[in-house]
């Protein structure tokens, strides 16, 4: 997530990528696609996620992260994060009309909260209350 001005309650904030191999699906839409990458320190260290950027202005426009760590409880998929106010609230009035929780509520540290949930059709998105 990036940590400029915070997005509008209902917008659309942010998509990443979760895998088992964040490298090797890295280098396959860095080739594919020319994003250029940084390392995101995960886990004091234990290993790095991915913030992908383009290459013509070095803008960061989405992230590649292992299924690991917060992630672990996730299968394979690119996850897009809806802003919300409070995303324990929000959790709450998804299971009150159909939802289904994934994974969370759970902390970004600096960069906030946020929970995947599945909505009454079968989709899947995560909540996002920025800090």
């Amino acid at each position: 997530m990036s940590e400029q001005q915070k997005p509008e309650i209902g917008s659309l904030g942010w998509f990443d990528l979760t895998v088992p191999d964040a490298e090797k699906v890295r280098d396959f839409y860095s080739k594919v696609i020319g994003w250029q990458w940084e390392p995101v320190e995960m886990e004091k260290g234990a290993y790095n996620d991915y913030n992908m950027k383009t290459p013509e202005s070095g803008l960061t426009v989405t992230g590649v992260c292992h299924s690991r760590g917060v992630n672990s409880d996730l299968p394979p998929n690119w996850l897009l994060y809806l802003t919300v106010e409070n995303v324990e609230r929000s959790s709450v009035e998804c299971a009150a009309n159909g939802g289904k929780i994934i994974a969370g509520p759970k902390d970004m540290g600096k960069f906030g909260k946020y929970c995947v949930i599945e909505d009454p059709a079968g989709a899947v998105c995560a909540l996002f209350e920025p800090a």
